[in-house]
């Protein structure tokens, strides 16, 4: 099974930046799509942003945090990377990577039904 371990997280002040990052044991990391997602106090889990395989050629992003996100990924490392600008009190969530199950899809999902494994999350939370 993967292992995904998420890092980055913590208290920020509305307009400001935290990178996040995700760590996978997966040993063709290069060969998946990743994802993040976020899931507030009371809410459904939702899509934040997406990466292709191999290069990441290409990305999706939540209407929510276009502009101000940026996926991106290291597979010498196997890790995926949030960098978040611009934070807003919205913004506050448990996030989540997550690994495609399928290797070499095009293009990278965006529904959590189509990632296998998850990490445990971390806390962002944004003071106004």
């Amino acid at each position: 099974q993967v292992q995904l371990v998420e890092s980055g997280g913590g208290l920020v002040q509305a307009g400001g930046s935290l990178r996040l990052s995700c760590e996978s044991s997966q040993g063709t990391f290069a060969n998946y799509a990743m994802g993040w997602f976020r899931q507030a106090p009371g809410k459904e889990r939702d899509f934040v942003a997406a990466i292709s395989w191999n290069s990441g050629t290409t990305t999706h992003y939540a209407d929510s945090v276009k502009g101000r996100f940026t996926i991106s990924r290291d597979n010498v490392k196997k890790t995926v990377y949030l960098q978040m600008d611009a934070l807003k009190s919205e913004d506050t969530a448990v996030y989540y990577c997550a690994a495609d199950g399928t290797p070499w899809r095009m293009p990278p999902p965006t529904t959590p039904r189509f990632f296998s494994d998850w990490g445990k999350g971390t806390q962002v939370t944004v003071s106004s």
